[in-house]
């Protein structure tokens, strides 16, 4: 036979749920859920300047912050990878990004690299945005319109002169 609960252990439960209760009310009166909103968007369309340097020179490689909400996290890097027209990754880094997706990377256009177009890609390190379908798949089923997503790998060009 199971014995009743002592009355002041049942008053702290009770007491517990409202207030776990109360919580979650107001934070769904607010916007916030578990599931923090919106789908998170896509990454800001990222920029590489000037487009035609020399090796030695300064390249910066950056993009404003989303209007949206990403989500990235505070600890959020974004991968930046220099390849050539030789097919040669003459540059493979990691570089700091806001939560937001905003970034500004500037490094010196490395000695070897081969004159001719080099291909910048510049991507949030450690987020996959797409499946096979081509869904923005960081989005929950169920949480608002979904934002498609380009599984083609975003590439900018730098034209490397003499």
């Amino acid at each position: 036979m199971v014995e009743p609960a002592h009355p002041k252990r049942r008053r702290a439960a009770s007491w517990i749920l409202a207030v776990v209760l109360a919580v979650c009310v107001t934070m769904g009166a607010v916007g916030c859920s578990p599931s923090l909103g919106s789908p998170p968007c896509m990454p800001p369309e990222y920029q590489v300047k000037p487009s035609s340097a020399k090796p030695g020179e300064a390249v910066t490689v950056s993009a404003p912050d989303a209007t949206c909400n990403p989500r990235y996290g505070s600890n959020a890097q974004i991968r930046i990878v220099f390849t050539d027209g030789m097919g040669v990754e003459v540059l493979n880094t990691t570089a700091p990004m806001t939560d937001k997706g905003g970034f500004a990377f500037t490094t010196e256009v490395p000695t070897p690299t081969a004159v001719g177009e080099v291909a910048v890609y510049a991507a949030p390190e450690g987020v996959d945005w797409c499946d096979d379908t081509g869904k923005n798949n960081r989005a929950g089923s169920g949480e608002g319109e979904l934002e498609m997503a380009s599984c083609a790998k975003p590439l900018k060009p730098l034209t490397i002169t003499k």
